[in-house]
């Protein structure tokens, strides 16, 4: 009976090391991390639309020194700043001289200058381009899925010193909400125990 016993207990251990817990949903929400996750570096690429005014519409590039070109104001330094403080700082701009009560809109096609890295038991391993408000499950999907030896609901998170463990499974069945990724999050999926 104690033989028996012992190896219930090493089991219900076992299980519990191999199951992430519900604590990864009450990481306090970080208002400047999740800022300075949606701030613009260079290689980034944005749309910026100005109403009524197609001439002034289109895509750029964030020069390696954080700046775009944009017609009538020239160059102007965007790098740090959210798709939102651009649109504030073109559309003052714009107002300065050019027109009256512009309505500026824009928005990220890319984040190239942000990534993150998925490893461990998934089928593509690597540095994959960060996208606004990505998900654990969007970045696995990324690294073409989980491979066929991985321990789906013990997911490692790592957040410069913390390490997050996140149910990932459980989050694609429904059962549990999903983890936002932020730029430099490294995703690891561990072996899962035979």
């Amino acid at each position: 009976m104690t033989r028996l016993a012992c190896l219930c207990l090493a089991t219900m251990l076992l299980g519990c090391s191999t199951a992430a817990n519900g604590n990864y949903q009450n990481i306090a929400r970080d208002v400047r991390g999740a800022m300075q996750a949606s701030t613009l570096g260079p290689g980034d690429v944005i749309n910026v639309r100005v109403y009524l005014h197609e001439d002034l519409k289109g895509e750029y590039e964030v020069s390696p020194v954080g700046q775009i070109n944009f017609p009538l104001i020239g160059l102007i330094t965007i790098e740090g700043l959210t798709a939102a403080q651009v649109s504030s700082l073109v559309r003052g701009k714009l107002a300065k001289g050019f027109l009256r009560d512009p309505h500026v809109i824009v928005t990220v096609s890319h984040f190239n200058s942000k990534k993150v890295f998925v490893l461990g038991q998934v089928k593509k391993s690597g540095r994959f381009r960060y996208v606004d408000n990505m998900t654990v499950v969007e970045a696995i999907t990324l690294a073409g899925g989980f491979g066929s030896m991985a321990e789906k609901n013990y997911v490692i998170i790592t957040r410069g010193t913390r390490r997050i463990p996140v149910p990932v499974e459980k989050i694609m069945q429904g059962l549990a909400p999903n983890f936002g990724i932020r730029p430099g999050d490294l995703v690891y999926v561990p072996q899962r125990v035979l």
